[in-house]
């Protein structure tokens, strides 16, 4: 069964707290909201899903995320695909939205995925580098200048005062900063480091898209082993609340 997180930025505090879990079974797309969306009073229920301990059941995708793709019809489509390192035949509203992260302009919601062992006991995501449009142009240069299969590099943001687990990305010598992140994503790589060594996690460049829109620039692979015991998306924020 395949399962993505919807998470939402605080208003005020700015925090970013996962508060819903779409997943498809068989036929059959469900949402349910998690502990995250009782960690704010200023959080408001979507649409006509007003009961935060129900369990929604659908045929079609929730127009919350249908909305949230792009429509085959636009021209850029094709591109899209190419963005998100898919083939033209991919359909799949749970994969695109998870490569995506159902992101629009000026949004406090984005889409991940919940990161699941390999048949190797693997740690095994792809994400695009968050905060591109923050850098100067010197290291916006550099990251045209990526290959497939470069090794980036995580680097603690100790000094960031929004995100105390915040990780920058950089590249070897010369070095230059490539982004952030997600910070969705920032501390559970953390206790990866934590728990198997900074060396056996492994950040490589999956694509550039340079005449991409900056939240689609930079596409990136981490793998690392899975530790024993070890659980992805495991706080509290991330149990359903039905």
């Amino acid at each position: 069964m395949k399962r993505i997180f919807l998470i939402w930025q605080d208003p005020e505090t700015r925090r970013w707290l996962p508060v819903g879990q779409l997943s498809k079974d068989r036929d059959d797309y469900r949402f349910v909201y998690t502990k995250g969306a009782q960690s704010s009073d200023r959080f408001v229920p979507f649409g006509r899903m007003t009961d935060l301990h129900a369990v929604y059941v659908a045929k079609e995708l929730f127009p919350l995320f249908s909305n949230r793709l792009l429509p085959k019809s636009r021209p850029e489509y094709r591109d899209f695909l190419i963005w998100l390192g898919l083939d033209a035949s991919a359909d799949d509203a749970l994969d695109l939205l998870s490569k995506s992260g159902g992101i629009r302009a000026t949004d406090t919601l984005q889409i991940f995925p919940c990161p699941e062992p390999t048949p190797e006991n693997t740690y095994v995501v792809e994400f695009f580098s968050h905060g591109i449009r923050h850098l100067n142009e010197s290291d916006r240069e550099r990251i045209k200048q990526l290959r497939p299969g470069e090794r980036v590099y995580l680097l603690p943001d100790i000094q960031n005062a929004h995100d105390p687990t915040a990780l920058l990305m950089r590249t070897g010598d010369p070095i230059s900063l490539v982004g952030y992140c997600p910070r969705f994503y920032s501390a559970e790589f953390s206790k990866l480091i934590a728990l198997v060594g900074s060396d056996p996690v492994d950040i490589r460049v999956s694509g550039v898209n340079p005449t991409a829109p900056l939240q689609f620039r930079l596409r990136c692979r981490l793998t690392a082993p899975w530790p024993a015991g070890f659980a992805a998306c495991a706080q509290d924020a991330f149990e359903p609340l039905r």
